[in-house]
């Protein structure tokens, strides 16, 4: 399962990149248009920040703005920097491996050649997306 943050993250910057290059908005816009506890919203852009994901201005004028094009931020790297890992078994992990705990010795265990397999193709598929991308409902056919 993803983490809040994680879900929070990508939503406000799903958000900036619909207005990219309209210049900064404001915290507050963000967090009311994607319903995001402002205080939480606070800690997460200035991590996006720190990251180099996002750039900010304080004053009136002030607000939030991707620092790099929408096509260059792929989803990937916001998993990566907001849960770590994108393995669902530690054992699998290829930044944060740990071997799991009472499990069977790594060589024998088929659980994990599974889902290291599930590891690189999940990989494959967020590392080929990008916050430029539009993406349809899927179950209903129609742009989401």
């Amino acid at each position: 399962m993803l983490s809040q943050r994680t879900r929070y993250s990508i939503r406000a910057l799903q958000h900036l990149a619909r207005h990219y290059g309209e210049g900064p908005i404001q915290l507050t816009d963000i967090a009311a248009a994607q319903n995001i506890p402002a205080k939480f919203l606070t800690v997460i852009l200035s991590e996006l920040s720190r990251a180099g994901l996002v750039a900010t201005r304080r004053g009136r004028e002030g607000g939030y703005w991707l620092a790099l094009p929408p096509i260059d931020i792929r989803y990937g790297d916001i998993f990566r920097l907001t849960d770590g890992a994108l393995a669902l078994v530690p054992c699998a992990s290829r930044y944060a491996h740990q071997p799991c705990k009472n499990c069977l010795p790594e060589d024998e265990c088929e659980l994990r050649r599974i889902m290291l397999k599930v590891r690189d193709e999940t990989a494959a598929i967020l590392d080929r997306l990008t916050l430029a991308d539009k993406f349809e409902d899927a179950e209903a056919g129609a742009p989401a």
